[in-house]
């Protein structure tokens, strides 16, 4: 009699927390979206967020507050969401550095990128291009990569800061190309693009958006794209593979996440959101000629992406023996 009263009970508040769980996804959101941003207003991150965030509350009827809390290599804004409550009214910009490289990048974390953040949606990719000063008299990829191999550690690239997609993807394309180059990182790709146009180094990987206004002013010269295929915004501009070196491929990847124990129905009534306004051909086309490629995943394929990211990346990562600590 005891176990039937036991089993009963439990029936009973498993059906009540379902019950709970599926009239809060019927209803959300019925109050603000605070939507944290882990860098500086005016970048590529914050520009994805207002923008999609903007659109959102239109479309939700609800506020959507967009808060930047730069720092620690984005783990200071992870670490805060990660400990807001899992209602799906605080939500991250999550780039691949928050979901992937961090936990390879640094023996002690704030946070677990795979057990304090749930996925919700990939919103878009920023492919990452080789670039030059205008100036240069480098020809081409093929030109660069045969005197880089021609003066090993005397040729020296920028990045946006150490660990950055940037930083990433020029250490991807050493090991597939075998070149030895020295890293000089800066605080954000702005002054390393300066840097480059004024001859202070040789080359850096930069995503489209950050090198947007270098490129049409005629400041650097774009030689190769480390995408799987050539960029509209880039048209005759080759793609790693065409020039043989086919594991070349890197992008800024940014998404939307929430507090680990968010509930599914949540989390999906999020993704629906965000994904119907991405697919807007307005916005699109706004993401599109900001650099952005525009992709709009479900939950389980922006975590099945993360996994293969994690393997890929942090292979890497320690094999060139780079750490943040």
């Amino acid at each position: 009699m005891l176990n039937r009263r036991c089993a009963a009970s439990f029936t009973a508040a498993l059906i009540l927390l379902l019950g709970s769980a599926i009239a809060q996804a019927q209803s959300y959101p019925s109050k603000p979206i605070r939507w944290v941003v882990p860098y500086p207003s005016g970048g590529g991150s914050d520009f994805l967020a207002r923008t999609i965030g903007q659109q959102l509350a239109t479309q939700i009827g609800q506020s959507v507050l967009v808060d930047n809390k730069p720092g620690g290599n984005t783990a200071i804004a992870a670490s805060d969401v990660a400990r807001s409550a899992p209602d799906g009214y605080t939500i991250l910009s999550a780039d691949n550095g928050t979901m992937v490289f961090n936990s390879a990048l640094y023996a002690k974390l704030s946070y677990n990128p795979e057990k304090d953040l749930t996925p919700v949606t990939l919103m878009g990719k920023f492919p990452m291009v080789l670039v030059v000063a205008q100036n240069s008299d480098v020809k081409d990829a093929k030109d660069f990569i045969t005197r880089a191999k021609a003066a090993p550690g005397r040729i020296s690239y920028g990045s946006a800061g150490a660990g950055s997609p940037h930083h990433l993807a020029m250490e991807l394309l050493k090991v597939n190309a075998g070149l030895h180059m020295v890293h000089i990182p800066y605080r954000g790709a702005a002054p390393a693009l300066t840097d480059l146009a004024g001859g202070q180094v040789q080359a850096m990987m930069v995503d489209v958006a950050a090198g947007a206004g270098f490129l049409k002013g005629g400041k650097i010269r774009a030689l190769a794209v480390a995408n799987n295929t050539r960029l509209s915004q880039l048209p005759n501009v080759p793609t790693f593979a065409e020039l043989g070196f086919k594991g070349v491929e890197a992008a800024a990847q940014v998404g939307v996440v929430a507090p680990a124990g968010t509930p599914a129905e949540t989390v999906l009534a999020l993704q629906k959101q965000i994904a119907a306004v991405i697919q807007q051909p307005a916005i699109k086309q706004k993401l599109i000629d900001f650099g952005i490629e525009p992709i709009a995943s479900t939950p389980q394929q922006y975590t099945d992406l993360n996994r293969v990211e994690v393997q890929r990346w942090h292979k890497l990562i320690h094999e060139q023996k780079i750490s943040l600590d």
